[in-house]
């Protein structure tokens, strides 16, 4: 018996061929285990849609960051935040 049959306690995973086989299960397993996270996530995206008109405005924050270089060179802007009545 080898250290790894003992460590293990399975005289049959090292075998090459069901170790072949537990790595396509193991595989397969996290493959079906992905795919149910992206269906949630396809799901929640169609029912909560984003509305174009509340994604921010690059070229206005753009045109932010520019200003606050200009007045202040040595600060840089961290997070710019619409408020909306």
């Amino acid at each position: 018996m080898t250290t790894l049959e003992i460590w293990l306690g399975f005289r049959y995973i090292t075998e090459p061929l069901n170790l072949v086989l537990i790595c396509g299960v193991a595989f397969a397993a996290v493959l079906a285990i992905l795919s149910l996270l992206a269906g949630t996530i396809s799901g929640i995206c169609r029912a909560f849609p984003v509305n174009a008109a509340d994604l921010p405005d690059p070229g206005a924050e753009e045109a932010i960051r520019q200003a606050a270089a200009k007045a202040f060179p040595d600060c840089r802007v961290a997070e710019i935040r619409e408020i909306k009545p």
